[in-house]
């Protein structure tokens, strides 16, 4: 049926995409319905266990089964792509993206088990969709052997903890969003004003979605640091030296301090609300231009968008 490897993982991935839309639709379909109804059993305070699980609208749960679904195709797609390259599949850009975008998936499935964050399925499904399309149409390029600086261990270390890192912070941006768009809300609320934003009212309050944004902001420091330090050893086996301010390891280094920043200012400084929330979205926005920006318009040593 398949004349190669690459055919399979392709259309594995056309499929995946087809029902990360369908996804979508759920879940828009289910925001919009929650407009009408009054707040959930779930607005935990600030430092108790993850909110309790409510079985959902029919739309909300053909949405998240289909986003499982998708994730099945979506590593398919992923698998078949380093099956078909005889290697880890993120030697370029176009593999990055396929691997990241899987990992963004997963850790979202994953976190479900322990809080409800079904309602982020909308963002998440959306982004994944939007990543995908750029990723097929720009950063496609067919299966080449890794450069003589990839081939190796540190390779699989480094990415690895990248994708994981990546993972926490689009659910952290996410949260922080949703955490934006909830205290405007309860500001209008407060001052007896209307809102527009009636499925807000199912959702977590302000200070759960800026807790839970937090914690996951900080899961993915860490993995960002491991990112720093592997990707510091890996360039002093490839290139004979820890760091060289090459445009990629100082971006790599400013999203470090940023998130360290957000870490920090919420910790000790209190800052807290709209400011600790617009902090994890510029943060965020950086992790974007490094990938979006950096790779393809910035030469040097980390030059392998293979584009």
């Amino acid at each position: 049926m398949f004349t190669s490897v690459e055919e399979f993982s392709m259309l594995a991935l056309y499929s995946a995409m087809f029902i990360y839309a369908l996804a979508f639709i759920f879940h828009a379909v289910d925001l919009a319905n929650r407009s009408g109804q009054v707040k959930p059993v779930e607005q935990a305070s600030a430092g108790k266990r993850p909110v309790t699980r409510e079985r959902g609208s029919r739309a909300l749960r053909i949405g998240f089964s289909l986003t499982i679904l998708a994730f099945v195709f979506h590593l398919a797609a992923t698998v078949g792509r380093g099956v078909s390259a005889g290697r880890v599949p993120w030697s370029n850009m176009y593999e990055f993206a396929l691997t990241a975008t899987l990992a963004i998936v997963f850790i979202y499935l994953i976190v479900n088990i322990w809080a409800d964050l079904r309602f982020l399925g909308v963002l998440i499904t959306g982004l994944v969709l939007l990543f995908l399309g750029v990723a097929r149409v720009n950063y496609y390029v067919a299966v080449v052997p890794l450069p003589p600086a990839l081939d190796s261990y540190w390779l699989v270390l480094h990415i690895i903890v990248a994708v994981l890192a990546t993972g926490f912070f689009t659910l952290s941006f996410g949260l922080s969003v949703v955490q934006l768009m909830q205290s405007r809300r309860q500001r209008r609320l407060a001052e007896n004003l209307p809102s527009k934003t009636g499925f807000l009212g199912t959702l977590p309050s302000a200070d759960r979605l800026e807790n839970l944004a937090y914690r996951l902001a900080i899961v993915g420091f860490v993995f960002w640091t491991f990112t720093l330090i592997a990707g510091s050893i890996w360039a002093e086996h490839a290139w004979g030296r820890y760091w060289g301010w090459d445009t990629k390891e100082v971006w790599t280094f400013v999203i470090w301090v940023l998130y360290a920043g957000y870490i920090h200012a919420r910790a000790t400084r209190g800052w807290r609300g709209t400011r600790s929330s617009w902090l994890a979205i510029i943060a965020y926005s950086a992790v974007i231009f490094n990938f979006s920006i950096v790779n393809v318009f910035f030469k040097g040593l980390h030059a392998y968008s293979g584009l």
